[in-house]
């Protein structure tokens, strides 16, 4: 398979030839990975059941997972989901890999759409699957959320949407997601929500999509998926912890096709994870962590900042010079728009991921406003 090649391999061949400044030490804005440490009762859960690694996982998962991550569904979005509507799943990313290679494999002429720019694992799938990939592009006319076009999505199969949306951070609300479930009924096509980043929001709590099923009246969840990671929301991406949950009939097939995978989750990881998904409090003091870099990046930068996510959609003349300069005179990675986009999505703006404390994060941004003064690239613009 003719795989793209994946955006931070990019990144390194576009920096290797470059040598930094070394009169500032190294600092990367580049990868979703928090860098806060991982709660101490998280942990202690962990340690706690280690001696269970001489035992094999459910493909299913746990009832005690089960119930952390119902628990959770309660508490945060106020749910009651029936265990038969979710299935506990080693973080997303397989399951964005590997549910469209299950959903299409019959399909002679598949097709499936999804945002651009994007999580590079939904083309991945795509490839993987032989499927067509209809771009629903991002653009700062549509206030980077994706556009309704029916001639085009009427002969889709599976839609993921991305909200809130990396690398743009745009937010959809819930009468637009609505309009998205009435559109999955109508055409009869599989609506998938990757939500990694709803528990990063900075204001109000953000509805999922199964919120938006059960408003016009799809209590079932008929073609509705969701997908979560506890990585983002709890400092844990180490853990792997996550779910697909909604329409059970789809969930019966795919847990069945699961069981040949096998990418069930270790028993010490479970624990762990159950009781991180039920807990909520915790997750409140990273979200205060992630709005306090943003109060940093609007006084430094003059950005505004977005309603969910810890990223920076940051519009720059030229992406690639903007990566490329920086990175040889303030010794500060970022990410090109252009590697996560096709079609000349992304172009003119750079990612930046907000993961550290404060401390960190204001001096990578006091390089980015440092290095825009000095080079006169342009003046500092709001996203």
């Amino acid at each position: 398979m003719n795989f793209e090649t994946y955006p931070f391999e990019k990144l390194v061949q576009l920096l290797e030839s470059i040598t930094p400044n070394s009169h500032y030490a190294p600092l990367s804005l580049t990868i979703g990975e928090p860098q806060f440490e991982t709660p101490m009762f998280i942990q202690e859960a962990l340690q706690k059941h280690v001696s269970l690694l001489n035992k094999y996982p459910k493909s299913s998962g746990e009832t005690l997972l089960k119930e952390g991550i119902l628990k959770y569904l309660k508490n945060r979005f106020d749910l009651t989901l029936q265990e038969s509507e979710i299935i506990p799943t080693f973080g997303t990313r397989e399951v964005l890999f590997n549910f469209p290679q299950f959903w299409l494999h019959e399909i002679e002429i598949a097709q499936i759409a999804f945002p651009n720019p994007f999580y590079q694992i939904y083309e991945g799938a795509a490839k993987a699957s032989y499927a067509r990939v209809i771009h629903l592009n991002l653009t700062k006319e549509n206030g980077f959320l994706p556009t309704i076009d029916e001639e085009r999505l009427q002969y889709a199969h599976l839609v993921i949407l991305n909200t809130p949306n990396n690398p743009t951070g745009s937010v959809m609300s819930m009468e637009q997601l609505k309009v998205w479930v009435r559109l999955a009924l109508k055409h009869n096509f599989i609506l998938l929500n990757d939500e990694c980043y709803i528990d990063i929001y900075m204001n109000e709590p953000l509805p999922s999509l199964l919120n938006a099923s059960i408003e016009v009246g799809n209590d079932s969840f008929k073609n509705i998926l969701v997908i979560n990671s506890i990585s983002k929301r709890s400092s844990a991406p180490g853990l792997r912890s996550g779910f697909i949950a909604g329409d059970a009939k789809i969930l019966k097939e795919y847990q069945t096709y699961r069981t040949y995978v096998g990418c069930a989750l270790p028993l010490p990881l479970q624990y762990a994870s159950a009781i991180a998904w039920a807990d909520q409090s915790h997750v409140e003091i990273f979200r205060e962590k992630y709005k306090k870099n943003f109060e940093i990046a609007k006084e430094i930068l003059g950005i505004t900042p977005p309603e969910a996510t810890f990223y920076i959609w940051f519009k720059v003349e030229d992406e690639i010079s903007f990566t490329t300069s920086l990175y040889q005179h303030y010794n500060l990675k970022v990410l090109p728009g252009s590697f996560l986009g096709r079609q000349g999505q992304g172009e003119g703006y750079v990612r930046l991921a907000l993961v550290y404390e404060a401390t960190q994060t204001q001096e990578a941004l006091e390089r980015i406003r440092d290095f825009l003064d000095e080079s006169h690239i342009r003046e500092p613009l709001k996203t």
